[in-house]
């Protein structure tokens, strides 16, 4: 019945300090052991994930930038959605951005997190993998090869980014918040649930037979795609509005995922959770 586990990371899978606790990643472990596919699917970077897929010690296959980019285990890449440069290079431009400056721009390429500004606060987010950005005036670049062009900011910031995106962009990308004071683009035919798709058909493996894990309106398409859908409790609550019989679970902070898992799963062996 449960063939295949599919989970998004940040409020999902990591703990409130964005970390892999002993319990989960001992859960995953145990299911990769028995052979159950594991696929990570996240807005975060590629280089990233593949940290925290190593800490983990399991062989996954990475969905990132919200399905801009699938790795195999292995770390093959075999799937890849890029903006359009001229896209790009609109995208980083204080008009459309907003010229107050509070904003700040980050582009993901294929091996880098580039940024318009230093912004250490941001680095906590990466404790597990150790992956950090690389400052430049994102106005000079060309735009080629950008798998996501993220803005972080205060909300009401965001608010009149995304005005501007829809008004000038129309239909042609794909925008959606992973956390509040995060607003991330792609180009229009990405979205998790697109990528995972793409990875089932891989593995041969029908998504009624999928599980997977979400808690905020990235994980929208993710969740509709899966047979077997989860929210975790602390989920955004425009997500449970959007989703309402997508069952809820424990929160990020307790290893809920973990303890789904584990009763889906009949996983039986003895070991201390957060709980």
């Amino acid at each position: 019945m449960y063939s295949v586990i599919a989970t998004d990371l940040d409020g999902t899978l990591l703990n409130s300090d964005h970390q892999l606790d002993p319990f989960t990643a001992h859960t995953l472990r145990t299911l990769a052991s028995r052979g159950v596919p594991i696929i990570i699917a996240t807005g975060r970077h590629y280089r990233d994930v593949a940290g925290i897929r190593d800490l983990l010690g399991v062989d996954a296959y990475l969905i990132t930038s919200n399905g801009a980019r699938v790795h195999a285990p292995g770390d093959e890449h075999i799937y890849s959605r890029d903006l359009a440069p001229a896209f790009v290079r609109r995208l980083v431009q204080p008009d459309v951005v907003g010229e107050h400056g509070r904003v700040i721009v980050n582009l993901f390429a294929d091996d880098a997190w580039l940024i318009d500004r230093h912004a250490p606060e941001l680095l906590v987010f990466h404790q597990d993998s150790g992956f950090k950005y690389e400052v430049m005036d994102l106005c000079e670049h060309d735009g080629e090869n950008i798998a996501k062009v993220l803005y972080i900011g205060e909300p009401a910031d965001l608010a009149y980014t995304a005005e501007n995106l829809k008004r000038e962009f129309g239909d042609s990308l794909y925008v959606t918040y992973s956390l509040p004071d995060c607003l991330e683009v792609m180009t229009s035919d990405v979205s998790k649930g697109r990528a995972l798709r793409y990875v089932l058909e891989r593995l041969d493996i029908d998504p009624a037979h999928c599980v997977a894990f979400g808690d905020n309106m990235n994980d929208i398409d993710l969740l509709e795609t899966a047979g077997h859908p989860f929210m975790m409790n602390n989920a955004n609550p425009d997500l449970i509005t959007r989703l309402p019989n997508v069952p809820r679970i424990g929160n990020n902070f307790e290893a809920g995922v973990a303890h789904q898992l584990r009763k889906l799963f009949d996983i039986r062996d003895e070991i201390a959770s957060p709980r």
